[in-house]
C-alpha cells in the first residue's frame, strides 16, 4: 500500500504523520516525520492494524512500526479486555520497565475521542505464531518465558502503578459458569457434562482467589505469541491482569498433546520456581484449566453463531475445542453427569469424539 493510500479504518496519510509526530513527542511537528509506506496486517485483529515504514528526526535508518488504532466499539469481554489504551500503558508500566523481549513501545496517540487511541509499538519481522511453529522448542521457550515473567512480578501488582490492571476475583469468576450455562441451553441434552462441570468449577474458585497472584497476560495462546531467532515475543496484551499465573500456563498448553503439556509445565515450573513448585501447585493448575474453558465458553459472541433462517442457534467450531477440554476434565476429575444421549443436534453419534485443534485462534 502507497503512503497515501486509503483503508477503511486507517488514518490519512496527513493525520498518520500528524499522529506519529505528536506520539514519537517530536514537539507535536509533523516536519519530523516522513512516511515512506504503509502495509496491510495480514494477521487476524480485533482491531485496525497497519505496519508503517518511516523516518523520524535525525535517524539514519528508517523505523518500522506496528500500530493499531482503537475504536469505540469492540468485544470487551465483560471486562476482561480493555481498549487500546489500556494496552499502550501496559506497555509503558509493565512491560518496558522489565526489559524483556516484548516488542518496544514507541507511543500512544490521544485523538480525542473517549476510547479511541493509537497504539505503536515495535514491528517484529520474520516471526511466526507459536501455535503454528513447527520447531517444537518454540512451545518450551514460551513456557520458559512466561515462567520469568511471573517469576519476575510476583511483587509488582503491591505497586501503584500497577493499580490499574484488573484483579480477578469471587464476582469475575462466577460470572463466566453462568454465562456458559445460558449459551449452553439450547444444547443441554447434547452437552450434559456442561452443567455439573459449571458446579464443579464454582467449587474451585476459591482455589484460584487464595492462590498466589502475579501479573499475568490473560490470554496466552499460541497464536499470541511470536516465534523469531529462538526467543518468544508476546504480543496483544489487553486481558493484562493480576491473578493466578496458573492461568497463562493453561492457555499456553492448550488443547495440546499431552507430552507437550507435561514438557511445558516442568519447564515452566523450573523457570518461575527454581527450588520446586509449592504444593498447591496442581490443585491451582486444574482450576485454571477450568477457568479457561468457562471464560471462552461465556463469551456468547465468541461461542454462539447468530441465528440463522432455520431458526436455530449454531455453535462456532472454537466451541467445540472448549466443550471436549471440559468433558475431558470431568473424566480426570471424577465428576459425575448424565450419560450423553444417543442423538446430537450437530448431526454426530454421541459417542463420537469433539476433536480440538492445536489452541484457539487468536482472540
Amino acid at each position: 500500500m502507497k503512503p497515501d493510500g486509503r483503508d477503511p479504518g486507517l488514518p490519512s496519510l496527513d493525520r498518520l504523520t500528524a499522529g506519529l509526530a505528536t506520539a514519537l513527542r517530536l514537539d507535536g511537528s509533523a516536519e519530523g516525520v516522513t512516511v515512506l509506506a504503509r502495509e496491510r496486517n495480514r494477521d487476524e485483529s480485533s482491531f485496525p492494524t497497519e505496519i508503517v515504514t518511516c523516518r523520524v528526526g535525525g535517524r539514519r535508518s528508517p523505523l518500522r512500526l506496528f500500530i493499531k488504532y482503537g475504536t469505540s466499539r469492540f468485544n470487551r469481554a465483560f471486562g476482561h479486555r480493555g481498549d487500546v489504551a489500556f494496552e499502550a500503558r501496559v506497555y509503558r508500566d509493565v512491560l518496558q520497565p522489565l526489559r524483556m523481549s516484548t516488542p518496544t513501545f514507541y507511543g500512544l496517540y490521544e485523538t480525542g475521542t473517549p476510547g479511541v487511541a493509537w497504539l505503536i509499538i515495535e514491528y517484529v519481522k520474520g516471526g511466526i505464531r507459536t501455535s503454528q511453529c513447527p520447531d517444537p522448542k518454540a512451545m518450551i521457550q514460551a513456557a520458559r518465558w512466561i515462567g520469568r515473567f511471573h517469576a519476575a512480578n510476583e511483587r509488582r501488582p503491591r505497586s501503584r502503578s500497577l493499580a490499574f490492571l484488573r484483579r480477578y476475583d469471587e464476582a469475575y469468576y462466577r460470572g463466566w459458569p453462568q454465562r456458559t450455562e445460558r449459551a449452553c441451553a439450547p444444547w443441554r441434552t447434547v452437552f450434559p457434562w456442561v452443567a455439573p462441570m459449571c458446579r464443579e468449577f464454582r467449587r474451585r474458585i476459591p482455589t484460584l482467589v487464595e492462590a498466589p497472584h502475579t501479573v499475568i497476560h490473560g490470554e496466552y495462546f499460541g497464536a499470541n505469541i511470536l516465534y523469531q531467532n529462538r526467543t518468544s515475543r508476546p504480543l496483544d496484551w489487553q486481558s493484562t491482569a493480576v491473578a493466578p499465573g496458573e492461568i497463562d500456563l493453561v492457555s499456553l498448553t492448550h488443547s495440546f498433546p499431552t507430552p507437550v503439556q507435561e514438557r511445558c509445565v516442568r519447564e515452566y515450573t523450573k523457570s518461575r520456581w527454581p527450588g520446586g513448585a509449592p504444593e498447591a501447585f496442581d490443585e491451582i493448575v486444574a482450576a485454571a484449566r477450568l477457568y479457561v474453558d468457562f471464560r471462552w465458553l461465556g463469551d456468547p459472541k465468541r461461542i454462539v453463531l447468530p441465528i440463522g433462517r432455520t431458526g436455530n442457534r449454531l455453535l462456532r467450531k472454537r466451541a467445540r475445542r472448549f466443550l471436549k477440554d471440559l468433558h475431558d476434565a470431568e473424566t480426570t476429575l471424577a465428576v459425575d453427569s448424565i450419560p450423553v444421549r444417543a442423538g446430537t443436534a450437530d448431526g454426530r453419534r454421541s459417542d463420537e469424539p469433539i476433536r480440538a485443534r492445536r489452541g484457539p485462534r487468536r482472540a
